[in-house]
């Protein structure tokens, strides 16, 4: 499907827009503030066995896409060498052409170490561009086709550092390009880069009373670097998605041929929370009956983004300074700072390691974002190839853009159990 740009009613909305920012306007505090980064197709799961989990996959146990979730797992991977794609369709339920594929090839050189490399490209579908002069005159036959596209590449070198731990370095390129060329002949792609660090423990087969278990935890620093700038006004730096994520999982190994595994992730992205801006009245109509409110305080937009800060602290910072102040400038305080979280619990059962089902719930607070869905997958593993398919269910008011969408992993294991970790 293709979408299109009027040229015409985009300059009208503007002034439109510019002309009621003139206006002082009475609103109330804000109670929803939702954290927005730039490139933030780095968050979308690039893998349907990941994705059929609950969006997770910090903690569980290695596959060939460690590298979007936790690279350090590669040290415990049994492959040899692997080689895995990913395609995703989103928004899937309005258009047919916007989509993210992913790459992924990892190595393990030795028992003690592996390197891994992926590409990931996110695809917003054709955009026809139709000028004021084309829009009066009904000609829509010789329209300016853009494609906008955002990419990622990514290397990664983890490190055994005891049987029973490993952690990981990482280095990515991103490059972001949205602006159409044919309305700003001075667009240029925004661009930039993100390291990374993580750590993963897997402990050995411990023997219980009716069955055995292995505990498995990690960590992931993601996206860390400087900000990008798609356009060279003023305030136009944006965050990168640089998140945290902890998580643990134990496996139930019932026998040789059944094992169960459940696994529990929280994330938080460390970006600085947006303030409540404006100008403080602490007497005022709120209401308009002529009585004025003691202690009820309102903010007055003129434009709201000229006022002090009534709340929270100031977002720009420099990206080392914004993952620190993260954790404590959300203008609700330490209530707020804990919805920032989310969290994410999922299960994954194996049989004779060729067939599995998956399933899982990811939540995050109604007040940052409200994406709340099940997850449903499975996975299936014939000679040297996995396949994996994931599908997900809206759990909230605010419907996923990979609602009723089914997402699909290939993955070519070469040297399958070269190394024997369980």
């Amino acid at each position: 499907m293709k979408n299109r740009y009027f040229i015409l009613s985009v300059i009208l909305f503007s002034a439109v827009v510019s002309g009621f920012s003139q206006t002082t306007t009475i609103i109330p505090i804000p109670d929803s503030r939702v954290i927005t980064t730039g490139v933030p197709f780095l968050l979308i799961a690039g893998d349907a066995r990941a994705a059929g989990m609950g969006d997770m996959g910090v903690a569980t146990s290695s596959d060939a896409y460690s590298q979007q979730w936790n690279p350090s797992k590669y040290g415990f991977n049994t492959s040899k060498s692997g080689v895995a794609v990913n395609y995703t369709p989103y928004l899937s339920k309005l258009v047919n052409d916007i989509f993210l594929g992913n790459v992924t090839y990892f190595n393990r050189l030795n028992e003690r170490s592996a390197f891994a490399a992926s590409f990931k490209y996110f695809s917003l579908g054709e955009i026809e561009i139709i000028t004021e002069q084309q829009a009066a005159a009904g000609d829509f036959d010789n329209l300016l086709i853009e494609s906008p596209n955002e990419l990622a590449f990514d290397l990664s070198y983890s490190l055994r550092l005891a049987d029973q731990f490993s952690m990981a370095v990482s280095l990515g390129y991103l490059r972001s390009d949205l602006q159409i060329q044919s309305v700003d002949s001075d667009a240029t792609a925004a661009s930039s880069f993100a390291v990374g660090l993580s750590g993963y423990y897997q402990s050995e087969e411990n023997a219980y009373d009716s069955f055995n278990g292995r505990w498995r935890a990690g960590f992931a620093l993601q996206n860390v670097g400087p900000t990008i700038r798609y356009d060279n006004t003023e305030n136009s730096e944006n965050f990168l998605p640089t998140t945290l994520r902890l998580g643990t999982g134990f496996d139930f190994i019932f026998d040789p041929y059944n094992t169960l595994a459940v696994t529990v992730e929280v994330t938080k992205l460390l970006v600085p929370t947006p303030p409540i801006y404006g100008n403080e009245y602490e007497y005022d109509d709120v209401d308009g009956d002529g009585q004025y409110n003691e202690d009820v305080d309102i903010l007055s937009s003129s434009p709201i983004n000229s006022g002090i800060i009534l709340q929270g602290q100031d977002p720009n910072v420099g990206f080392v300074s914004g993952i620190f102040q993260s954790f404590g400038d959300a203008p609700g305080g330490f209530k707020e700072e804990m919805q920032e979280f989310t969290y994410a619990i999922g299960a994954e059962y194996r049989y004779q390691d060729s067939f599995a089902l998956r399933a899982g719930y990811f939540h995050e607070s109604e007040t940052k974002g409200a994406r709340q869905f099940y997850t449903f997958g499975a996975g299936f593993k014939y000679n040297v190839v996995d396949v994996d398919l994931s599908y997900l269910f809206s759990a909230s008011k605010v419907q996923s853009p990979l609602e009723s969408t089914l997402r699909f992993s290939l993955t070519f294991n070469f040297g399958r159990d070269f190394y024997s970790e369980y």
